[in-house]
């Protein structure tokens, strides 16, 4: 099993491992990353040989802390990145490119209908029924639209959006309140299976 995890201002991190009888065998960490003294990737990897499979994140990165010799200097590379790929490789996470992605790009829509095809989109994508699809929205009024588990009293004027003509919508995800206008603002939206996301937090 393959797993890889870029560091956020660090590098790459890659796994290859093993789960056999709930443990974790044959695993080798490589990656762009720097760790010196060199004998410590040979600690980082027999710190997660016969670590439990379900083990979190952070009980594989405290494992490595363990285990890491006196001294030892990371360049680009975390104890916890190390785990979120382990994580990513057991939970058979998809590639990116293991997929024929669909692009929608249509003109200027209302507000409402762009709730609506996000809602629709996501659906299909998750039930298998359509490919992964990034769609760029461009808008056909000027909105607030509010996550979905927003309050409207605590996020809008109400009175105020409706004065303007600014209409104010719901979207699925969650989020914070966001202000769009025709002309002046592109938005995109990510469906994808759930495979592609296993392993995130």
């Amino acid at each position: 099993m393959h797993g890889e995890y870029k560091v956020p201002g660090g590098k790459l991190v890659v796994v290859d491992v093993e789960s056999e009888d709930g443990v974790l065998r044959r695993v080798r960490v490589a990656g762009d990353f720097f760790l010196e003294p060199d004998e410590a990737l040979d600690a980082v990897n027999g710190a997660l040989e016969g670590a439990p499979a379900d083990t979190d994140a952070a009980g594989l990165a405290a494992r490595i802390d363990a285990a890491l010799p006196a001294g030892t200097v990371m360049y680009g590379l975390t104890s916890e990145g190390v785990g979120i790929a382990v994580r990513r490789a057991l939970a058979h996470a998809t590639d990116w490119t293991d997929y024929d992605w669909q692009l929608i790009h249509e003109g200027p829509q209302a507000p409402a209908l762009h709730m609506a095809l996000d809602e629709v989109l996501t659906a299909e994508v998750a039930a298998g029924r359509r490919p992964p699809t990034l769609r760029v929205w461009e808008w056909g009024a000027p909105a607030v639209i509010i996550g979905s588990f927003q309050s409207l009293r605590n996020e809008v004027d109400a009175e105020g959006a409706a004065r303007h003509g600014v209409e104010v919508v719901r979207r699925i995800s969650g989020g914070g309140a966001m202000f769009v206008e025709p002309g002046n603002t592109i938005t995109y939206s990510l469906s994808v299976p759930e495979a592609l996301v296993q392993g995130l937090s």
